[in-house]
């Protein structure tokens, strides 16, 4: 039985910007994501998103804008209109449109104070990629299913666990297929 993977986080610590419009609308503008980055994961491994991760998932999924991750913190969606998700050769571009909510007034008043002071998104990872070869494994995520972006108060890595046993699952899959290759190569020689 193939499990799906669990669902992982992942922030970064960029400017958060707000934009005043004319008809009295906020915009948050941001990135919830940047390409090419090597990033330590707990020191356990390193991992980098590679260009092109979020293009499948941006055509199809309805993607939530969350403060702190929070499920219950609405702050815009893609299927209104309130949250606009692009890739571009930085990253994932967020854009949102904050609510007349206490919630939208509470993450302008932060991002005004500068409280606030990054963006995250939880995903879960579709296609990815180990490298063991060097003194730190290094995970290259090349595919993710977007879940959700979220404006964060305290930006960290805090899918460390979840990453871990996608660690622990690739070493497995990997020594069973070193295991079956092994068999093979003794059968060929026996015969």
């Amino acid at each position: 039985m193939t499990t799906k993977p669990e669902a992982e986080k992942r922030s970064v610590i960029l400017p958060v910007e707000r934009r005043a419009g004319e008809d009295g609308k906020t915009t948050v503008v941001g990135y919830a994501a940047v390409f090419g980055e090597v990033t330590s994961i707990g020191g356990y491994f390193d991992e980098v998103l590679a260009r092109g991760a979020f293009t499948r998932t941006l055509q199809t999924a309805d993607v939530l804008a969350y403060f702190d991750h929070d499920r219950g913190r609405i702050l815009g969606r893609t299927a209104s209109g309130t949250l606009r998700l692009a890739e571009d050769t930085k990253g994932l571009a967020v854009e949102i449109d904050l609510p007349d909510t206490s919630d939208g007034r509470d993450v302008r008043a932060l991002i005004e104070r500068g409280d606030i002071r990054g963006m995250s998104f939880g995903f879960r990872v579709t296609r990815e990629e180990w490298d063991e070869t060097g003194t730190m494994p290094k995970r290259t995520i090349h595919e993710v299913e977007l879940r959700e972006v979220s404006i964060v108060s305290e930006p960290a890595y805090d899918g460390t666990s979840v990453a871990l046993r996608s660690l622990d699952e690739a070493r497995k899959e990997r020594r069973a297929q070193n295991f079956t290759a092994a068999g093979r190569r003794v059968s060929a020689r026996r015969a």
